[in-house]
């Protein structure tokens, strides 16, 4: 083919292309245009769309902004009328915030796909732990239609894309998660007495709850019931078997087992604490009356390095991996602030 042929096709294939470039921009306004309008403000599409936010060119609406906030609420029990002004400008920006991120994250969890798979199993796992929110199905899947989930399938897509993003966080901070030796022993120094395990009683009761039972009739069947202990006439055993109305103990002799302070009722507590071993007493409380004896007790006791050091590990490790995802999110935001347009006239006042 001689050289004038060739420049003649290929300037004709130029040519084509410029003009439906120059068609869809100025005379269709089709894909190209479109694609193009999605990154200026002015344009209509921008503001038909009521945009609060962009990342890397997608938009985030008011709309989706708003269902996050209720999300947010959602699964802490809460509502919007349960915040002042100042409040809900807070809880607007932190959901504004999560939906930045989430866009981020799911630019680079594309790129990392293969690295980031996530079973039916794991899937399964946050699906259950969600779903004992709700006493029934049917309570389930009215609170998902509220949130704008039109099926079971949709939210497991949502769960397996949050799972690949904490995934893609885990593999960039978890390798910055170190806690050495010399941490361990600092903080086991700066919190020995924290680390004490506290006092601790073993006891057994009798009880009768004052409920369905006239309080001055529950005394009485107590107080009866400790005259015959006292005077050996019946032993705990037999009158936990047939007097108490805790099912829980009445048929291991009102055993209550090892007990510290801060696992028991306070009204219970602060009496039971002040026994003496081996003498049975009436307690009340505001569930009903006790007949206690105090059987064991155990005073403070220090707690070696070796006996505790996992459990300070493990929690130096979370607080520290707490603040590591709070930093790498950070620095993703800062490292790709260019990319990121925040419309706060848009937000609230």
């Amino acid at each position: 083919m001689k050289t004038f042929t060739k420049f003649t096709i290929r300037f004709a294939v130029y040519l084509v292309v410029v003009g439906y470039l120059c068609a869809d921009l100025f005379l269709f306004h089709g894909p190209l245009s479109k694609r193009l309008n999605a990154f200026d403000p002015n344009s209509d599409e921008f503001k038909s769309g009521d945009v609060v936010a962009r990342v890397f060119g997608y938009k985030i609406s008011r709309k989706q902004l708003d269902r996050a906030i209720q999300e947010r609420l959602f699964l802490e029990g809460k509502k919007l009328s349960d915040y002042n002004k100042a409040q809900i400008k807070l809880i607007e920006y932190a959901a504004l915030g999560e939906l930045i991120d989430h866009e981020l994250l799911r630019v680079k969890v594309k790129v990392n796909t293969n690295d980031l798979q996530v079973t039916d199993e794991e899937i399964d796992t946050r699906l259950e732990l969600f779903a004992k929110k709700f006493s029934t199905h049917s309570e389930l899947d009215t609170a998902l239609k509220s949130q704008g989930y039109q099926n079971i399938d949709e939210l497991r897509y949502r769960i397996a894309a949050r799972i690949q993003q904490e995934k893609y966080v885990a593999m960039r901070v978890d390798p910055l998660v170190i806690v050495s030796e010399d941490e361990i022993t600092e903080f086991y120094n700066t919190h020995r007495d924290n680390l004490k395990i506290p006092e601790r009683i073993r006891a057994r009761h009798i009880f009768i709850a004052t409920l369905g039972t006239p309080i001055d009739e529950a005394k009485q069947k107590l107080q009866s019931a400790l005259i015959e202990l006292q005077s050996n006439t019946k032993t705990f055993d037999e009158l936990a078997r047939t007097l108490s109305s805790d099912p829980a103990t009445k048929n291991q002799g009102g055993d209550l087992g090892w007990m510290s302070r801060d696992r028991l009722p306070k009204d219970f507590a602060d009496s039971l604490f002040l026994l003496e071993k081996n003498k049975p007493n009436l307690i009340q409380t505001k569930l009903g009356f006790h007949l206690v004896e105090l059987t064991d007790r155990l005073p403070e006791q220090p707690q070696a390095l070796e006996v505790v050091r996992d459990e300070i590990k493990t929690a130096l490790a979370t607080s520290k991996r707490h603040q590591a995802v709070i930093d790498f999110r950070t620095a993703l935001r800062q490292f790709e602030k260019k990319k990121i347009d925040i419309y706060k006239d848009r937000l609230a006042k």
